[in-house]
């Protein structure tokens, strides 16, 4: 690799290889250690093509979420099955890994900055901007730049686009899936919102049991499906489509999301 060749993004790989083995060294004892991520179906990582796959998955913290998928996949990728241990898969992980997140998230203090040189695909989310309801246009932009990341990697994307759970899925990632035509694979992660605060910094508890669950890739038809049936694949595949929602108990959810909210003003 030289020494300043740059990914699509203008971003030097030397530097965002660095990055990666300082923010894993740093991040590892809280999936492994403090707190235990339990790892199922990571076999299915080093089958992928190097190029235009999509990861889906629900969303339960701004930062710690993509952390973990980041560790999950690189030692997927040196040989480790269901297991993070031994953090020699960082001296030489992926560097084509892509997260889309939210611009105004990413712009937010010294470490989202640092985070997205490691591989943020920053938008500006057209239904919410600093803490308000809004209605805007799709940047035609921000398309292309995550069109840009499956060109030249992998893409992690939260189709949700909030951490809350059961919320709709955008309609936009459907109709970036019908365009791009990725292999689409869904994450299901949880534990995440019970270890840390909702950016996914500051530890809440310690002990917790964190689970990853990477499963097969969807059976997508791209040219017939509608945007409506990908939706409801998608939905289903996070496990966050409504008729789950009969064998969860929803009082306990709305009571963790009310303690969240009531720490994230504490702190």
């Amino acid at each position: 690799m030289g020494l300043f060749k740059k990914n699509p993004f203008g971003h030097i790989l030397f530097l965002k290889k660095w990055l990666i083995r300082i923010l894993g060294a740093a991040t590892h004892r809280r999936f492994k250690g403090f707190n235990k991520l339990q790892i199922e179906g990571s076999e299915i990582i080093k089958n992928l093509p190097d190029t235009n796959v999509l990861f889906v998955s629900n969303h339960q913290t701004y930062f710690a979420d993509v952390v973990a998928m980041f560790h999950v996949f690189n030692a997927s990728l040196s040989g480790r099955a269901d297991t993070i241990k031994n953090i020699g898969y960082l001296w030489n992980p992926k560097l084509n890994i892509y997260f889309v997140a939210a611009k105004e998230t990413m712009q937010s203090g010294l470490l989202p900055k640092i985070l997205a040189y490691a591989g943020s695909v920053s938008i500006e989310r057209t239904w919410r901007a600093k803490g308000e309801e809004v209605n805007r246009q799709v940047k035609m932009s921000d398309v292309s730049n995550i069109t840009k990341a499956l060109d030249d990697g992998w893409v992690i994307t939260f189709p949700q686009g909030t951490t809350k759970p059961w919320r709709p899925i955008r309609r936009g990632t459907a109709h970036i899936i019908k365009k791009n035509k990725p292999l689409v694979v869904p994450i299901v992660i949880d534990g995440f919102r019970r270890s840390f605060d909702k950016k996914g910094i500051r530890i809440k508890k310690r002990g917790i049991l964190q689970s990853m669950e990477i499963k097969e890739p969807l059976d997508i038809d791209y040219d017939n499906d509608t945007i409506s049936e990908i939706v409801e694949k998608l939905e289903y595949a996070i496990e966050q489509h409504p008729s789950f929602l009969k064998v969860i108990p929803t009082e306990e959810l709305e009571k963790e999301e009310k303690l969240n909210e009531e720490r994230r003003w504490r702190y």
